[in-house]
């Protein structure tokens, strides 16, 4: 369900209603129908109107009404523990409560409302009345998604973190359960009630979890130090942009690469192939979406400082996408939110092999400083090693070079920081005619012996 307010035209709000239906896909369900209505603002009770709103309850089976019902204990007790949540290091499965409406209805009931807005608490209690049905709003499918995709330790509690600060303001009295807990000391006083006691346990889980966080950041940033001296490239982008793709082409490893949102959670740094001399290591991270739940920013500031380290961004648009420019300006947004928005970057229109000849070349008019490639391409991909490669040491150039066979082991270097255009030998040694970044040409030039 989605309202498309007066500064959303209708390009943006059918972009928009995608991204949640891809959304909504990657969280492994299956979009049945679409709500949508144009509003000055959202309503403060139910986000649409009462017709829209009738429309949503048949797809739901809810009987329309938001008149406050008492819910089973098992239902409420069930509700309860997902807010909660489960113990980290075993994260519960998905589980969608059963629609309480239209169990007789012979036509099958959608058990999940997915809104593409963040709702107040107020709006959320209105909807899942009104609809008896399992509702979501954006922020949440979006914390869900990144739940499921934390792979390691530093992942999962960055999203824990996100998880809880989301769900802690949103808690509601579970049911019946409402009694309060016995008070202080000598027992007077009313105590906690349940759903105080639940909020401090959260509270405390928080400050748990950031301190644990705390120390692996300390680990990380001693890692980054370590690496502070060598040269570094970070492709930045929206999810699903072909960043892991590019990744996995341009260092030959097998990073995961996955047709879905937010298939990387996890800083993934790997050395340029062919290797040069001295490296260049590239890091893959996590990307970007339209109205990114803050939480997460926050909790992933951590793996964002790659690329406040790294000497060149590449930023990754999907140039198939209608919408990439809307998702560059996020991404720069974010950029810009964390300082890194003036390193030195350029910018890779990708999956160009999925474009007709007249849009590729309205592109290069529209973006003369980009280029398109493609990470099937190994000629775009070669090429976008040599754009990483010259950044650091320059525009390239061709020289010869001799080495003598008292200096064979520099004719392997050549190999890794040159491409050599052809080579012969003689009794004297190596003659070789390369092409390379000039900085990398005159440090080959400095391994090799004075002639007289």
């Amino acid at each position: 369900m989605a309202v498309q307010l007066p500064d959303v035209d209708d390009a943006q709000h059918a972009s928009d209603v995608d991204e949640l239906r891809r959304l909504v896909h990657t969280l492994g369900l299956d979009v049945v129908g679409v709500v949508g209505q144009k509003r000055a603002r959202l309503s403060p009770t139910t986000v649409v109107g009462e017709g829209k709103l009738g429309e949503l309850c048949a797809w739901t089976g809810g009987d329309g009404s938001i008149a406050p019902s008492i819910p089973s204990r098992d239902r409420a007790e069930l509700r309860r523990a997902k807010q909660l949540g489960e113990p980290l290091d075993q994260p519960a499965p998905f589980v969608l409560d059963e629609p309480e409406h239209g169990a007789d209805s012979e036509e099958p009931c959608a058990s999940v409302v997915v809104v593409d807005h963040e709702l107040t608490a107020q709006m959320h209690r209105n909807l899942e009345r009104s609809t008896g049905a399992e509702v979501l709003d954006r922020t949440h499918v979006i914390v869900e998604i990144f739940h499921r995709h934390a792979n390691t330790r530093e992942a999962r509690l960055q999203v824990e973190i996100a998880r809880l600060t989301y769900v802690a303001p949103r808690l509601r009295e579970a049911g019946a359960s409402k009694d309060r807990q016995r008070g202080g000391i000598g027992g007077k006083g009313a105590g906690e009630s349940s759903l105080e006691l639940d909020r401090r346990k959260i509270r405390t889980r928080i400050a748990d979890l950031r301190r644990e966080l705390a120390e692996i950041d300390r680990t990380s940033a001693t890692r980054r130090q370590g690496r502070q001296g060598q040269r570094r490239a970070a492709l930045i982008g929206y999810t699903n942009a072909g960043k892991s793709s590019m990744m996995r082409a341009l260092t030959e490893s097998g990073v995961q690469v996955a047709d879905k949102l937010f298939a990387t959670l996890d800083t993934t740094v790997r050395a340029l192939r062919p290797e040069v001399d001295p490296r260049i290591l590239v890091s893959d991270t996590v990307g970007f979406i339209k109205k990114l739940p803050h939480e997460l920013v926050a909790s992933f500031r951590s793996t964002l400082d790659e690329a406040l380290d790294a000497g060149m961004l590449l930023f990754v648009v999907d140039a198939s996408d209608a919408s990439f420019r809307e998702q560059l300006a996020v991404t720069r947004e974010v950029l810009g939110d964390i300082g890194a928005g003036e390193a030195n970057s350029k910018l890779l229109l990708n999956k160009c092999d999925r474009l007709g000849p007249e849009l590729r070349a309205e592109l290069e008019l529209e973006f003369p400083d980009a280029m398109l490639v493609s990470a099937h391409d190994p000629r775009r991909v070669a090429a976008v090693r040599d754009l990483i490669v010259e950044s650091f040491d320059g525009e390239m150039e061709e020289a010869e070079m001799f080495v003598p066979w008292t200096a064979q082991d520099v004719v392997s270097r050549v190999h890794d920081s040159a491409t050599v255009l052809s080579e012969r030998h003689d009794e004297h040694g190596t003659h070789l005619r390369v092409r390379g970044p000039a900085a990398a040409l005159a440090r080959l030039q400095g391994h090799l012996p004075e002639t007289a």
